[in-house]
C-alpha cells in the first residue's frame, strides 16, 4: 500500500538533484507511473509539459520548481474497453517554486 510520508521523502530526495536538467521531472514522473500502475491501470500516458501549456488530461504533479507539470491521460487500444481508474483520493504532488514539496498542490510562497 502507498505510504504518503515515504513518497514525500522520496520526492524530497528527488528534488535535491540538479534542477537544471530533466532528472527531477523524470524521477517524479517515474514515481507517479509506478503508483498508477500499482492500482491496475495500464492504458494511460504521462506527459511532462511546461506549466502554462494547454493539455488534455488531468494534472497529477509538477516538477522543476513548478515550471513544468505532469499530465495523466487515459489511452485505450482499439477494440478494448478502457478500465476505469480509481477515484482520486490522494492529493496532487507538487514541487513548489521555492523547492519545497506539497502533497496538496498548494504552494504558499
Amino acid at each position: 500500500m502507498f505510504r504518503p510520508h515515504l513518497f514525500a521523502a522520496a520526492l524530497f530526495l528527488a528534488s535535491t538533484a540538479s534542477h537544471a536538467d530533466n532528472n527531477n521531472c523524470d524521477a517524479i514522473r517515474a514515481q507517479i507511473d509506478a503508483k498508477v500502475r500499482a492500482t491496475g491501470v495500464t492504458d494511460f500516458s504521462l506527459a511532462v509539459l511546461e506549466a502554462n501549456a494547454q493539455a488534455d488530461g488531468r494534472v497529477v504533479g509538477s516538477c522543476d520548481l513548478g515550471t513544468r507539470k505532469i499530465v495523466y491521460q487515459k489511452t485505450s487500444s482499439p477494440g478494448v474497453s478502457p478500465s476505469k481508474p480509481r477515484p482520486a483520493r490522494e492529493q496532487i504532488l507538487t514541487e513548489c517554486k521555492d523547492g519545497s514539496v506539497s502533497m496538496g498542490g498548494d504552494c504558499k510562497s
